[in-house]
């Protein structure tokens, strides 16, 4: 199986003042790689930091709003989805177009393992 990455351009959301040039989109790499663990995908954010979290939670956020540890994701309108990152430095809030990590996904699951397979290898184990 091969690597599956996706540049995506995203808004970063904060409530600091910001000149015009901040305010535009900036790249985001979306990567996942079923060798390493198909259960998860990773999103690297401008400043380097990369974030590793369930494929799962990024699938369920895009419905309806998703987890409650450090990554969480919900749909913002009916064409946006947001992605918050949090850690001990503070909160990361990403905005993407939501159909950006729909395609993604679905190339996710065209490389990798479908979910009915990635259960049973989890029970098997």
């Amino acid at each position: 199986m091969s690597v599956v990455e996706q540049y995506a351009r995203a808004h970063i959301v904060t409530d600091a003042d910001m000149v015009e040039e901040e305010r535009t989109a900036v790249p985001v790499v979306l990567r996942y790689d079923p060798d390493d663990d198909p259960r998860s995908v990773c999103v690297g954010l401008p400043d380097r930091h990369e974030w590793t979290f369930a494929r799962t939670l990024l699938e369920q956020g895009l419905r309806a709003p998703a987890g409650t540890g450090e990554v969480r994701v919900w749909p913002c309108g009916r064409v946006q989805a947001v992605v918050e990152f949090h850690s001990a430095h503070g909160v990361s809030v990403v905005q993407f177009e939501s159909k950006a990590l729909v395609r993604f996904l679905r190339r996710t699951y065209a490389e990798g393992l479908p979910v009915a397979a990635l259960t049973t290898t989890a029970e098997g184990r």
